[in-house]
């Protein structure tokens, strides 16, 4: 079985959970931004935790499936269409031979996500099928879909009892254009003054057009580091520190303009120092941002967080559940 693609869309790679594990050795894992639309696609169509889907962002791909198929569409209001007819999102659906999967305007939310009964096959590179594009490695062909692309399905059996599962809309997410996101103070935020780490905490930020997969860039105000003599190996910058390992959501703000939430594809360490860190269920809310929507930052403390994810991670079990 293969799906083969007509339009690849705005931006359609291959991801799964990601390549975990390889930092130290400048490896970003890559993987759904959003991996609670991402995981809840793969129960919906009973595969297992972690099977390689479709992250589709702003602007869907058309797609023709040459076999039959279960499949299932999360994330961002992008209203998909089978054969020119709307189908729902956050349900199990069946597609013939010969049907096309195509999606409408966005309404709401920047990225959906395909989960398909038995998972998109590539080759795994690293542990992993995720797409890293800058370096063209994993996923189909290192890129992001283009025409003309067949992709392989595993083997998944007879799913067709899965068709018309549904996630209870109390799970259903809401995408705002105006979201909050908690964060984690520190690991530098030492090198701003007090006066602009509340700048920071009390700025109405807009997400500018340099948005993806490596970053978020936002403007909105400036901010100012502490002056000091910059230590031997550091730039010149005041945002510049001698070096320094960056996690997935952490933030920095080169020149002090235009802080940089950095993504799964970023680079993993560099030399400027980062204020802080979004919390790991918060970057599920980032990735359903786009340009133009607004975003503030509020500081929480690890307990907070760890709750979050301990909320997140009964809400994901629950949702297994009901779906088993």
């Amino acid at each position: 079985m293969a799906i083969r693609v007509k339009q690849p869309g705005l931006l359609t790679t291959v991801q799964d959970t990601g390549r975990f594990g390889e930092y130290a050795i400048g490896m970003p894992p890559s993987g759904a931004m959003d991996v609670f639309s991402y995981q809840v696609g793969n129960y919906l169509v009973g595969n297992e935790e972690g099977a390689a889907g479709l992250e589709i962002t702003y602007f869907g791909p058309e797609l023709e499936f040459t076999e039959s198929a279960v499949i299932a569409v999360t994330g961002a209001e992008l209203p998909p269409k089978i054969n020119g007819e709307e189908a729902p999102t956050w349900e199990t659906l069946a597609v013939q031979e010969g049907d096309v999967l195509s999606f409408d305007y966005l309404k709401s939310g920047a990225r959906s996500y395909l989960a398909v009964a038995g998972g998109i096959d590539v080759p795994v590179f690293m542990h992993s099928r995720s797409t890293y594009t800058l370096i063209g490695l994993g996923g189909h062909e290192g890129r992001a879909l283009q025409e003309g692309d067949e992709l392989k399905v595993g083997e998944s059996g007879d799913r067709s009892d899965r068709v018309g599962k549904r996630v209870d809309d109390d799970h259903v997410p809401a995408y705002s254009d105006a979201p909050e996101l908690r964060v984690i103070i520190g690991l530098a935020s030492y090198r701003l003054t007090e006066e602009s780490m509340q700048t920071f905490l009390n700025t109405e930020w807009t997400v500018t057009p340099d948005a993806d997969r490596i970053g978020y860039r936002y403007r909105g105000g400036e901010l100012e580091f502490v002056e000091r003599e910059q230590p031997a190996g550091a730039g010149a910058d005041q945002a510049n520190v001698v070096d320094f390992g960056y996690p997935i959501g952490s933030i920095q703000v080169p020149g002090g303009v235009e802080p940089i939430v950095l993504n799964n594809d970023a680079v993993t360490g560099g030399g400027y120092a980062t204020i802080g860190t979004v919390i790991s269920v918060d970057r599920d809310t980032l990735a359903q941002t786009k340009t133009n929507d607004k975003t503030r930052f509020r500081s929480v403390g690890l307990d907070e967080a760890l709750e979050a994810r301990k909320k997140r991670r009964r809400q994901m079990a629950e949702i297994k559940e009901a779906l088993a």
